[in-house]
């Protein structure tokens, strides 16, 4: 099975090359590397002047200038759209460092039949779980982590995560072709947040399958380019923003009659969640981002 790569940059150039060189570690050999640039012109050349041109084992490289940010969802559809000969697309971010097993997991999951969509374990620097999958609760228009938390070293129940799970975890997901096919590209209104959720779960309206790989464990410097990683407090406004704001988009695109609920809930969840940590300015923007999703308001932040 030839796997495309598929890795998002935002002028994080060291990020990428500590990726690909854990890439090309890698036990699986057939596979290539597309590098959606979004961070303009100076970026990407310093990308294209940092990264090899194929790694030790002989598997392309290449990086693709987009045209402006395109947000996550975006890049992504353009590395899909630059590697159409491929049987499966690895949606990788670039501040993960997956050991050699993880892709061979992960194509032999989907190639094991009636799964169209696979993941895996994803593990912090601090060797807890960040997420085994997830869980979408349309209610509370609430994303959950299975095993968020947890230790590295806990047992995994893959039977159990597989019932469970509605979505796989957008910093390592393998997509079939069969996935692509019918159930399209990501959507870029979202532009960062929830994209791979909403994906996921219009896939599993079409009859698609999630499968779940416990070999295809990926340690993941979360939160990099976006802001997102560490103290709550420290959250940047973009993350917090367009993570309120994608939670009632997602909502609103997949479960509309719950929008008035969910919002309702959203607003206690924030409340709880920013006040306790007496993050007032992050409340602020949580509050914006939902308000801003209930008004259906789409594509990239404000400035």
């Amino acid at each position: 099975m030839h796997v495309a790569v598929a890795i998002v940059g935002f002028r994080n150039t060291d990020d990428i090359i500590r990726c690909l060189e854990a890439l090309a570690a890698s036990d699986h050999r057939d596979f290539e590397v597309v590098i959606c640039e979004n961070g303009g012109p100076e970026a990407y050349d310093r990308l294209i002047g940092a990264i090899p041109a194929a790694l030790a084992g002989g598997q392309p490289v290449r990086a693709v200038l987009a045209p402006g940010n395109l947000g996550f969802a975006g890049g992504v559809n353009v590395c899909l759209k630059e590697t159409p000969d491929a049987d499966a697309w690895w949606i990788l971010n670039p501040d993960t460092a997956p050991p050699p097993r993880a892709m061979a997991a992960l194509v032999e999951k989907l190639e094991g039949g009636n799964r169209d969509a696979v993941g895996g374990p994803l593990y912090l620097g601090n060797g807890t779980v960040q997420s085994y999958g997830g869980v979408w609760q349309g209610w509370a228009a609430r994303a959950v982590s299975i095993g968020h938390g947890g230790s590295q070293s806990a047992p995994i129940d893959a039977g159990a995560i597989e019932r469970r799970q509605n979505y796989l975890n957008g910093a390592s997901m393998l997509v079939g072709r069969r996935f692509l096919e019918k159930a399209g590209l990501m959507r870029e209104d979202y532009f960062l947040y929830c994209e791979e959720v909403e994906w996921c779960l219009r896939a599993q309206t079409l009859g698609l399958r999630l499968g779940f790989a416990p070999e295809a464990v990926v340690l993941h410097y979360q939160g990099t380019t976006t802001g997102a990683g560490g103290r709550v407090a420290d959250r940047s406004r973009i993350s917090v923003y367009l993570g309120e704001r994608n939670k009632m988009l997602l909502t609103r695109d997949r479960y509309p009659a719950r929008l008035p609920v969910a919002f309702a809930a959203t607003l206690v969840l924030i409340a709880s969640r920013y006040g306790r940590a007496r993050a007032w300015k992050q409340m602020g923007h949580a509050l914006a981002g939902a308000w801003a999703g209930l008004l259906n308001r789409r594509g990239p932040p404000p400035a």
